[in-house]
């Protein structure tokens, strides 16, 4: 641990051995996935109920949505990186989201109406452009509170991990709940207070973010540009995204377009410069990152099922006993609240012994869970017979074994991209990671949309089409598993874990401000 770090950390205290201004992130972030999550539980049968969708319609206004949610981080990381910062980025993004939110609860008189259909596109869009502000930033800021070899890390995104998840079981029951039982606007109102509550105490506590964050250069932000401060000129920029996105998510097929262009390009973007501008070590660990981040987007296609398709199963396909079917999205979150610190425990008991798995090995245990879920759910249903009502437990099962591998992934993946990027590619790296879960998000949509049952006809012929799908992608998750277990030796030795060190100094202690870069730091002069 260095010096400065040490004299930050006195100042403001720790406590259960972390930062304090981990627990402001854990809090703030709480609250947005309560809102994010309590939305999006919903969101499917706001679709086929309210709007009147069709389930193929729905599965891909879905999946653009979730996708145009996770390619603006993009956008919200570069102007945090380059100007904002990362703390002023995600404050905005809280507002934005907060705006969304409530936009949520106006549902006008439901079926196809023009005018209610784009109050709803644009509180989409808010939302869309709000979490493009905050997500990758706040996980950035995380980052930022420890050394870059400290042991502490991955506990740190585990802990940070269960607040996302907190929020999310609690946003999914009580939304859910509200919003199938009193009323959309209820729901999604819910939504808007939780969202409230996540910027009120990111702003509250500020002073135990020890100055991590901050922009690079404030005195660029206050000067004039176009008659305005240039900071300003940026929310600008934001708000000008926003009508782009509510565009956007009316044309689904072009968010297709946008990602695959747009990915190909980031993609080459950062192995160009990999390759170009970077030391051997640091482009290796680059390349064991691109490994990771390719691979995350099968998982997220397959893992995303929850909200579109497998909602849909729940509500129709299962003996719920009367209980709203957007409630069972509270599972995921749930299991995730009481496995993170057995996990996190695991990990370190396994670490001190030598025997923890590699990230790339975590994430072939990953897949393998996945596609196990999706086989217990098929073999369970067709026990039960395609005209009866599939016992619940199986979907009890299928969402504890899809959260295991989550736990296998998410979080692991989370801290890999932190600890691989070089400090001046912290956000890009960490925006590239969720522009890999916009792939899969959409990937999501279409495999929802292929399981429609407008497309099948006969007497439980709807269910057995989900159930084949399921089969299908199944297969495929525990394939590409075993893949990347056996490959995953070769990944471990790029990311040359022997020679991570720390900076003698943080990251921009000799500069004006200059945002540390998701934790990580430059190597040392002359090294």
């Amino acid at each position: 641990m260095t010096k400065a770090y040490a004299q930050h950390g006195d100042a403001a205290g720790t406590f259960l051995g972390h930062p304090k201004g981990l627990f402001v992130l854990f809090f703030a972030e709480m609250w947005e996935r309560f809102s994010y999550y309590g939305m999006r539980a919903l969101l499917i049968f706001y679709l086929t109920k309210h709007w009147l969708f069709s389930d193929s319609e729905s599965g891909v206004i879905y999946g653009a949505y979730t996708a145009l949610v996770y390619i603006t981080p993009v956008l919200g990381g570069y102007l945090a990186d380059r100007w904002l910062g990362q703390r002023k980025a995600v404050a905005y993004g809280a507002i934005l989201l907060t705006f969304g939110h409530f936009i949520m609860g106006f549902e006008g008189d439901g079926g196809q109406d023009p005018a209610s259909l784009s109050i709803f596109w644009l509180a989409l869009a808010f939302i869309i452009v709000g979490s493009g502000f905050l997500k990758a930033n706040i996980s950035v800021i995380v980052g930022q509170l420890y050394p870059r070899t400290d042991v502490r890390r991955d506990g740190a995104y585990t802990i940070f991990y269960m607040g996302i998840n907190l929020g999310a079981f609690l946003g999914s029951l009580l939304c859910g709940y509200l919003g199938e039982t009193y009323g959309w606007s209820y729901g999604f109102g819910a939504a808007g207070f939780g969202m409230l509550l996540g910027l009120i105490v990111f702003i509250w506590g500020k002073p135990l973010l020890l100055g991590r964050g901050e922009p690079e250069d404030p005195a660029k932000l206050a000067q004039p540009v176009m008659g305005i401060k240039f900071e300003w000129l940026l929310y600008i920029i934001g708000l000008l995204a926003v009508g782009v996105c509510w565009w956007m998510v009316q044309n689904q097929a072009l968010v297709g377009t946008l990602l695959g262009v747009a990915g190909a390009a980031l993609v080459l973007y950062v192995v160009f410069t990999a390759v170009v501008k970077l030391p051997p070590h640091d482009r290796d660990r680059i390349f064991a990152a691109m490994f990771l981040i390719l691979g995350s987007i099968l998982f997220w296609a397959l893992f995303e099922q929850a909200g579109s398709s497998l909602n849909l199963f729940a509500d129709r396909y299962v003996d719920r006993a009367g209980v709203p079917a957007s409630v069972f999205q509270s599972l995921n979150a749930g299991y995730i609240v009481l496995f993170a610190p057995v996990f996190a425990a695991l990990w370190t008991w396994l670490g001190r012994r030598g025997w923890e798995p590699s990230a790339p090995a975590k994430f072939g245990l990953a897949m393998l869970q996945l596609g196990l879920g999706f086989f217990i759910l098929k073999w369970g249903a067709e026990a039960a017979g395609l005209e009866n009502a599939t016992p619940v437990l199986f979907i009890f099962l299928i969402y504890l074994l899809h959260t295991t591998g989550e736990l296998c992934l998410s979080p692991v993946g989370l801290s890999a991209m932190n600890r691989l990027a070089p400090a001046h590619m912290a956000s890009l790296i960490m925006g590239t990671w969720f522009f890999a879960s916009a792939t899969g998000n959409f990937a999501a949509g279409l495999i929802a949309a292929a399981t429609g049952s407008e497309k099948a006809s006969g007497e439980g012929a709807g269910k057995a089409l989900v159930l084949d799908v399921y089969g299908t992608i199944g297969l495929w998750a525990i394939g590409f598993g075993v893949l990347v277990i056996v490959v995953s030796p070769l990944i471990k030795k790029l990311m040359h874990l022997d020679t991570l060190r720390d900076a003698e100094d943080l990251a921009g202690e000799s500069e004006l401000a200059e945002p540390q870069g998701a934790g990580v730091h430059p190597e040392p002069k002359g090294a």
